[in-house]
């Protein structure tokens, strides 16, 4: 006997393509003005010198230079020099 009815197409429909989150550039990687660094849900990662935060939590560059990852009081900050 079957553990579930016969249901339509609805009950296939339970994937859902992933949101694309996490670090876009690594520590020590040269970065343009507007670049974005870091995807994110929350603030995992703070913004530092030379970075910004967006109105969906992104970290993306201010200006020309290499991204470099560091804690501050116990918090992790993301900066470009």
């Amino acid at each position: 006997m079957a553990k579930t009815k016969a249901v339509g197409k609805t009950s296939q429909k339970t994937a859902r393509p992933g949101k694309r989150l996490g670090l876009k550039l690594a520590s020590g990687q040269k970065t343009k003005n507007g670049a974005i660094i870091v995807r994110q849900r929350g603030t995992l990662y703070f913004p530092g010198d030379g970075a910004e935060m967006g109105r969906d939590f992104t970290i993306f560059s201010s200006r020309k230079g290499t991204v470099k990852f560091f804690t501050r009081r116990g918090k992790k900050f993301v900066g470009v020099f």
